[in-house]
């Protein structure tokens, strides 16, 4: 049981962090941090050239990190805040659906995120082999 747990935790690490990885990778060299920066401004984000900076920076980071399962709770919980943004800025008023530019992927995302940090990375982690 204990190594259907790991390899569950690991497929959740990996599935989230690609999925974070590649929205961080789309805003440092696909859209580009100006573009989105416009974006998070017409939506009200605060110093959104600041702000897209790190946001894509711990989508990115933690997004690697989450894979490979070294800092798992700090970068699950990085992520969760940036969901958590993401929901408060952009999504909430647009209802569940994400044709409607609504709240479903970000809620998803976030809540797997934190639930990674809660439970840690599992037997199948760098943070494991370190020790942690």
């Amino acid at each position: 049981m204990e190594t259907l747990t790991d390899a569950a935790i690991l497929l959740a690490r990996v599935g989230l962090g690609a999925v974070f990885v590649a929205h961080g990778w789309q805003k440092f060299f696909t859209l580009g941090l100006g573009r989105v920066g416009e974006q998070f401004a017409a939506y009200g984000v605060p110093q959104p050239q600041v702000t897209v900076a790190v946001v894509a920076g711990v989508e990115l980071i933690a997004g690697i990190a989450l894979i490979a399962g070294i800092l798992t709770p700090l970068a699950g919980i990085l992520l969760g805040v940036d969901m958590a943004g993401a929901f408060y800025f952009v999504h909430a008023t647009h209802g569940p659906f994400i044709t409607q530019n609504g709240w479903e992927l970000v809620v998803a995302l976030g809540v797997g995120s934190l639930l990674v940090a809660a439970v840690g990375a599992g037997r199948f982690s760098v943070d494991r082999v370190l020790g942690g």
